[in-house]
């Protein structure tokens, strides 16, 4: 559909918003790979699966790497479930074979199965602090999340820890309803070097894809966390 014949005043604004003012505003600005990292990452959250067709090339062309899109994609399903990911991941291998690019990618796992939940335990220290290397221990949620969520998707490569905080973050603010775990996460991403500026800076170019309200949601959580540190 082009909008621009069908609904050119919207067009105008929405393009104008979204890919100059927003884009270019003093003091929110990022650097290219990290604003396409958390756009895709966002439109996971917020399941949209339309836009995210228009943004996988976009994000392509700017410089994201197969292997980073396919990771944003793999590691939204701990925190969105297959249910809602599987969309994404049969775009994304659309959009990649359709540009030539040969699947299955490289390979990116670190850890087997044996060694998951320890290396996963460390990666949630590393994250959240010394605190987490019992909570594994807490029942079996807590032990999947150790050697599941983290063991087997934090500690691939092609996302540094920090990327992967960062879309953490992404998935949790766009969905909305996680405010408990999205204040934790913001508290993560600073441990690791995110600061609140950044986040803020992530919020702001998101705001076109969720909306008003959740990244209003979202800064509140990275304030809440913020002032937890002092």
């Amino acid at each position: 559909m082009n909008y621009r014949e069908t609904d050119p005043e919207f067009s105008q604004r929405f393009e104008h918003f979204a890919f100059q003012e927003v884009v270019h505003e003093e003091g929110q600005q990022l650097d290219e790979e990290t604003r396409h990292l958390a756009i895709l990452a966002t439109l996971l959250g917020c399941q949209g699966i339309e836009e995210f067709r228009e943004e996988l090339p976009r994000a392509l062309d700017a410089g994201i790497t197969p292997v980073m899109a396919k990771e944003v994609v793999y590691q939204a399903v701990d925190y969105l479930g297959i249910g809602r990911v599987r969309p994404f991941l049969d775009a994304a291998n659309d959009i990649l074979t359709a540009r030539g690019i040969s699947l299955p990618l490289e390979g990116q796992a670190t850890t087997t199965m044996e060694d998951r939940l320890e290396k996963g335990v460390q990666a949630q220290a590393e994250i959240f602090g010394a605190g987490m290397k019992e909570a594994w221990k807490g029942g079996h949620i807590n032990r999947w999340l150790a050697e599941n969520c983290f063991g087997d998707y934090y500690t691939r490569t092609g996302l540094s820890l920090a990327q992967r905080e960062m879309i953490t973050f992404c998935f949790l603010a766009a969905q909305g309803g996680c405010e408990p775990q999205l204040t934790a996460h913001a508290g993560g991403n600073m441990n690791l070097g995110n600061d609140r500026d950044f986040l803020v800076r992530v919020v702001s170019q998101c705001l076109p894809y969720i909306g008003y309200p959740r990244s209003l949601n979202a800064i509140a959580c990275i304030d809440r966390a913020a002032e937890a540190r002092k």
